[in-house]
Order: C-alpha cells, then sequence, then structure tokens
C-alpha cells in the first residue's frame, strides 16, 4: 500500500517536524518513506509544505500530482491545496484556523479543534502530534507504537515532560483519528 501526505501551514507550526516525524516512524516499522519539505520566500511566519509518500514498496516519485491526505493548519495553506486531495482521500483540517473547509465530493473530511486541544494538553506547538494522532487513528499508516517510539527518539534530549505533554496530544488525536477509521 502507498500513501501520500501532504503537511500544510505556516512557519513554526510544526509542519516539517510532523512531516519527518511521521516518515521516521515508518522507515522504522520497515516501510519505504520520503519527505519533500517546501519553504516560502518568508524568514519567519511564511507558507510551509513538505510531502511525505510512504508504501511497502521502493517509491519511485516523491511528488504526487494530488494526495491522498492533506492536512492544513490555517487557511492560507486551505486555499492553496485545497483542491489538491485523491477522491477517496482525507482533508483533515484545523478548525481553529479554517472556518469552513466545506465536503469536497467524495474526500472524508476531518475538521478539528486542534489549537485549543493542543492548550488542553498544555503547549501550543503540540497541535501538529494530535493532528498526527488524529491521521494515525484514522488510516493506521503507522503504528501508534512506532510514532511513539519516533517521539521518544525526538523528544529523549529534551525534559522528560515534554514528551508526556506530546504523548498526551497522540493520545488525543488518536481518540479523534478512529472514530473515522474506514
Amino acid at each position: 500500500m502507498k500513501q501520500s501526505f501532504v503537511f500544510s501551514g505556516s512557519g513554526g507550526q510544526g509542519i516539517m517536524s510532523a512531516g519527518i516525524t511521521l516518515a521516521q516512524a515508518a522507515i522504522d516499522m520497515g516501510k519505504h518513506a520520503t519527505y519533500l519539505p517546501e519553504y516560502g520566500p518568508e524568514q519567519r511566519g511564511g507558507s510551509a509544505k513538505c510531502t511525505v509518500v510512504i508504501s511497502d514498496e521502493p517509491i519511485i516519485s516523491p511528488l504526487p500530482k494530488f494526495c491522498d491526505n492533506l492536512i492544513v493548519m490555517n487557511e492560507l495553506a486551505f486555499a492553496k491545496y485545497g483542491e489538491d486531495v485523491k477522491e477517496g482521500g482525507i482533508l483533515l483540517s484545523n478548525a481553529c484556523r479554517i472556518a469552513d473547509p466545506g465536503e469536497p465530493e467524495n474526500v472524508t473530511v476531518i475538521s478539528a479543534p486542534v489549537d485549543d486541544l493542543a492548550l488542553e494538553v498544555g503547549n501550543p506547538k503540540t497541535a501538529n502530534i494530535i493532528l498526527i494522532g488524529i491521521l494515525i487513528g484514522a488510516t493506521d499508516i503507522v503504528s501508534e507504537d512506532a510514532f511513539r517510539l519516533s517521539l521518544e527518539e525526538k523528544f529523549k534530549a529534551k525534559k522528560p515532560e515534554i514528551l508526556e505533554m506530546n504523548l498526551r496530544a497522540l493520545a488525543k488525536g488518536l481518540e479523534i483519528g478512529k472514530k473515522y477509521k474506514k
């Protein structure tokens, strides 16, 4: 099985971190993965996008024309990439920053207030982890355990509270995502 993921938003929203952590979890599971970051010309707060492709087979091209899963963190990203989801795909949006993603035909729309949920967890910087949790819960593209291990590796040099907070964010996202599992 091959799936593509486009994460998009603004610099500082954890877009690149989300993409590379997902790709690393896939690799840790023995899958093939590519990670391709794209940055806007601005120095801070500019557009940020990354494409991740995960497959059981070697990946020929890391840039799909349309993606299976689109994760948008803000209105600008939604306006730019909102129509790039394949039929049968998932559009995952941050309801705190995107008023109404609509209901594109033959696309599963998951709209969650991830900024608010991140504040509940204890840090607004965990919004990206909540989104990945939703994505994993809905798709099973990587196992929960593989992603937890990826987070542990990522935060091993930080204070233990940082890892615990991110694990809580992941759990919150997984809970939401499982409601959309096909």
